[in-house]
């Protein structure tokens, strides 16, 4: 199973309202077909009255084994159904990477 698919797997737990998990090492220096750079966005009602870094905190906690292991970067983006509403259903874009695209 690739790492993304274990990622989506794992963040089941939180009963995502969304989920999107993007592999970005595409926009990296690192060897083609890399999984090592995910952007995460996720809307769950588990979120609610709960802040940013105590969100962060619950997806770093499910994907422990992955941040111990080959994920090197992971963007998190997450929301309560009220906020995705607000934001329009769209998150930031990510910046490429210094060295990507070499």
């Amino acid at each position: 199973m690739s790492i993304q698919s274990n990622i989506e797997e794992k963040l089941q737990a939180l009963e995502p309202a969304f989920l999107q998990v993007e592999n970005e090492s595409h926009r990296h220096a690192v060897p083609p077909n890399s999984e090592t750079h995910f952007k995460v966005t996720l809307v769950s009602e588990r979120f609610e009255g709960l802040m940013p870094v105590k969100r962060h905190q619950q997806l770093y906690a499910l994907l422990a084994d992955e941040l111990a292991g080959p994920v090197h970067a992971l963007a998190l983006h997450l929301y309560t159904p009220q906020e995705w509403q607000a934001s329009g259903q769209a998150r930031p874009d990510s910046p490429d990477c210094r060295g990507g695209g070499r």
